[in-house]
């Protein structure tokens, strides 16, 4: 059986010495989390996700989620429990607001948790997920009362909370939506229509769910701007905040699916559910980015989470196989062969894993932590910037994590042989539960066309431009330092790269948009690269500051960062290559010679 340990020592490293998130303790959040608290934290969560949800990833995956005939579902066995723990030990409570029961620290904690809650169990780890988003979306653009009704529950984890956006007719291109909204008269509305794909949408962990519907009001246009957001509960809710008569809000079918089978995807059927206007009229998407952009950064944080779990599993069975010898001698002269780690080649697919998993971490929690500044910081600059890069980071996460996260879960299959092949071994799950990240919240061709068509124009293209900045600073900074030449060398050339790339699309883009769109995923993953680029060399600098006394660690992470730099960064030219080739070869051919 796979196993899984929380890499709670480099979460303390990014969190401490890279980000020095303590230079922030006089901010709302911040103060409540000081050294001792976040290691408590920390420690607590890893202790829950290594022995209550780890060994359930495997039941999940076998048995899966049932649908009985009253159209309700029954989560894998253990499931149902292991969340009742979660919630008595607090967990939901974590990033909530204070004024909801929430313990208010900062969200980038949260991330740390999630990123534990998500490698040892995926498809358990979308219920309280999920919930956050609508939890968010409530917090944001709900009236006062739906807050009190809605969001004590929400926060404690005793309701979940879900998002229904797609229907069978329609994706990406959510203007084509039939599900309507019909006003009762009253404040409330009656939502008929069919939603698919909708995770966790129907489960027996928690006592009500709360959905969030899109629909059109009756007579409102078509198109988006047509479109309002509503909350929906499984349960209605009385005045006292007790339950009261069930909603007609039904799972009609789960979904079969090729990975995260512990996940209840659900076919909802409503059938004049009443629900309620959240927001204003006609700018549902609006009140509902909210919750995509955080499920989309949470899909890139699954990216991670699932190569780091097949990077764990695969070093320790390349430590233990004894197979060949090795090309330069002999390694293990006491046993009749060498273990396959001394092999060059699966030293390669192990590092490229591991040099992708510590970069991403960084690049998440660096995010994160501009995620808490817009909230929290005093500063208007501050917030501006932090504003921009939300907006600018979040398709290159979720695209270019969960594109690297699938085939680092493919590579650290490869690692076991045959053995990888063979369901006892626990691998394949990874590669199928990793799949789905590249496809839902917005596909990654999606995500590559968002960041090309709308994010890098936004604002006079000045997140992307503050970005560049940024590294010109660091680059300035730490010009004198031999130690990390290597790695400024590098940043350098990646950012100077990001940039021809983005000038070439500003200059070849807007006169045949094909020209964009061809290279819209070459330009998400070099900038994927470039940003991966700056983390290193951040991670290389605060280890080089604390090398030298005995702690391997620190070493570590210099060498990893380094076969980054050598082997992994270069792939920028290829992409600004492929970019710059235009999309004329991939247009010449007509439809039908396909």
């Amino acid at each position: 059986m796979p196993s899984y340990q929380a890499p709670v020592r480099d979460m303390k490293f990014l969190l401490t010495d890279v980000l020095e998130i303590e230079r922030y303790s006089n901010l709302e959040g911040f103060a409540d989390a000081p050294p001792d608290v976040l290691d408590a934290v920390l420690e607590g969560s890893a202790t829950f996700c290594e022995e209550v949800l780890a060994p359930l990833n495997a039941v999940g995956d076998r048995v899966g989620c049932v649908r009985h005939a009253d159209g309700s579902v029954t989560t894998p066995p253990g499931f149902k429990e292991a969340y009742q723990q979660f919630v008595e030990a607090g967990w939901p409570t974590v990033g909530g607001d204070v004024n909801f029961g929430g313990q208010g620290l900062p969200h980038i904690v949260t991330l740390a948790l999630n990123e534990m809650v998500s490698s040892a169990n995926m498809a358990w780890g979308m219920y309280p997920g999920l919930s956050h988003g609508a939890y968010s979306a409530i917090l944001a653009h709900g009236t006062d009362e739906q807050k009190a009704t809605y969001l004590p529950k929400m926060v404690s984890g005793e309701w979940t909370g879900t998002m229904n956006l797609t229907e069978p007719h329609c994706g990406t291109d959510l203007g084509l939506l039939r599900t309507k909204a019909v006003p009762n008269g009253d404040g409330t509305y009656s939502i008929t229509g069919q939603k698919i794909f909708i995770s966790a949408g129907e489960h027996d962990m928690a006592e009500n769910i709360v959905h969030l519907v899109i629909a059109r009001i009756e007579g409102a246009p078509m198109g988006t701007k047509g479109i309002s957001l509503f909350v929906v509960p499984k349960f209605l809710v009385n005045a006292d905040g007790s339950l009261g008569e069930r909603n007609p809000v039904a799972c009609g079918n789960l979904e079969e699916k090729m990975g995260i089978h512990g996940n209840a995807t659900c076919v909802m059927n409503y059938d004049g559910a009443k629900g309620w206007l959240v927001g204003t009229e006609g700018k549902g998407l609006n009140a509902m980015f909210v919750m995509m952009n955080e499920a989309r950064l949470g899909v890139a944080l699954q990216g991670l989470s699932q190569s780091e779990v097949a990077y764990q599993n695969a070093a320790a069975y390349a430590k233990d196989r004894i197979q060949g010898r090795s090309l330069s001698g002999v390694k293990n002269p006491e046993g009749a062969a060498d273990p396959i780690i001394v092999h060059p080649d699966v030293r390669r697919m192990l590092l490229e894993t591991r040099a992708f998993n510590e970069g991403a971490r960084a690049f998440l929690f660096w995010t994160a932590l501009y995620g808490d500044l817009l909230h929290k910081s005093p500063d208007a600059a501050t917030r501006e910037k932090a504003d921009d890069y939300m907006g600018l980071m979040t398709p290159v996460l979720k695209g270019y994590l969960t594109d690297k996260g699938f085939s680092n879960a493919v590579q650290a299959q490869q690692v076991f042989g045959g053995h990888g092949y063979v369901e006892e071994w626990g691998m394949s799950q990874f590669v199928r539960d990793a799949r789905i990240a590249m496809i839902y919240e917005g596909a990654n061709g999606v995500q590559a066309l968002d960041l090309v068509g709308r994010k890098l124009a936004a604002n006079g293209g000045r997140g992307v431009r503050t970005f560049m900045a940024e590294i010109d600073a660091f680059l300035a900074d730490n010009a004198g330092d031999a130690n990390l030449e290597p790695f400024c060398i590098g940043l350098k050339t990646a950012r100077d790269q990001l940039e021809q790339g983005t000038m070439w699309l500003m200059s070849n883009g807007l006169s045949n948009f094909d020209n964009a769109g061809a290279a819209s995923t070459d330009y998400m993953h070099l900038f994927g690269l470039t940003a991966f680029a700056l983390m290193w060399a951040m991670m290389a600098k605060a280890a080089y500051a604390r090398v030298g006394g005995g702690d391997p660690f620190y070493d570590n992470k210099i060498k990893v960062g380094r076969f980054f730099v050598d082997r992994m960064l270069p792939e920028t030219a290829a992409h600004l290559a492929k970019m710059q080739a235009g999309a004329d070869t991939m247009m010449a051919m007509p439809a039908d010679a396909f």
